[in-house]
């Protein structure tokens, strides 16, 4: 198409070339050290919160450098995907190590899970979407205020100080969002996003059936997460529940 733009992530690959198809920006790169390096400065230290941060290290070189990126040009199903590990999977990790024992994580859950949905709902739509594959400040754009407002949310579910009927709404509410617009994807009667429409064949895919697959997976296994740390929070709280009628004389 005339005037077609390379998306950041580069030129979509075909089954073929995607295993090749690596991402070595240098300021990837650097922004992984300096993370690397924020952390060793940060003070937290310990296994549990090294382990935690290093799975986050790993997880953003799959999403940022890995085939992954490549892929992500050629089908919306993967770029849904890479989004699900950036704030269900990244950005609890992050969020977990710097924020795990300061007592202000947020004062603000429900701001902070309105600006995470919008950011959710403002990128898989068609014209928000163009703009973010149109050059590489719109990606990062998009890219950075769904991994922030992730961590902000995050930051929240995991504050101690945040209230379990409160954590539990903030869980339920991102199911519940991610699965309408997952919902509203899967049963579009056509395709919506045209920056696919020329790469998904090649992979076997339609580019409505590549649709379909984005909303299933957002509907779907995007919800694990929060469904995942919705039981382990409230099983802590019984835990804590039950230990303190046991103390009681």
């Amino acid at each position: 198409m005339a005037g077609e733009t390379i998306p950041y992530c580069g030129p979509a690959p075909t089954p073929d070339t995607v295993w090749t198809s690596w991402n070595f920006d240098p300021f990837v790169i650097a922004a992984l050290l300096a993370l690397i390096g924020i952390y060793s400065a940060y003070g937290l230290k310990g296994r549990a919160s090294n382990l935690r941060f290093s799975a986050a290290i790993i997880l953003l070189v799959v999403i940022f450098i890995s085939p992954l990126c490549a892929l992500s040009s050629a089908l919306f199903s993967a770029r849904v995907f890479h989004h699900m590990l950036l704030v269900g999977v990244a950005a609890p990790l992050l969020a977990s190590v710097f924020a795990e024992t300061r007592s202000g994580a947020s004062r603000f859950p429900v701001m902070v899970f309105v600006l995470h949905t919008a950011m959710i709902w403002l990128w898989h739509t068609p014209e928000p979407y163009a703009f973010a594959l149109s050059g590489t400040l719109p990606y990062w754009l998009m890219e950075l205020s769904l991994l922030f407002s992730g961590i902000a949310m995050w930051r929240a579910i995991l504050n101690s100080q945040t209230g379990m009927g409160t954590v539990m709404s903030l869980l339920l509410g991102s199911i519940i969002q991610m699965g309408m617009l997952g919902a509203l994807l899967t049963f579009a009667t056509q395709p919506l996003f045209e920056q696919h429409f020329a790469t998904t064949m090649a992979f076997g895919l339609s580019p409505l059936s590549d649709q379909q697959l984005a909303g299933l997976l957002m509907w779907v296994p995007a919800a694990l997460p929060y469904v995942l740390f919705a039981i382990l929070r409230f099983a802590s709280f019984l835990g804590n529940g039950s230990g303190m009628e046991r103390a009681k004389p």
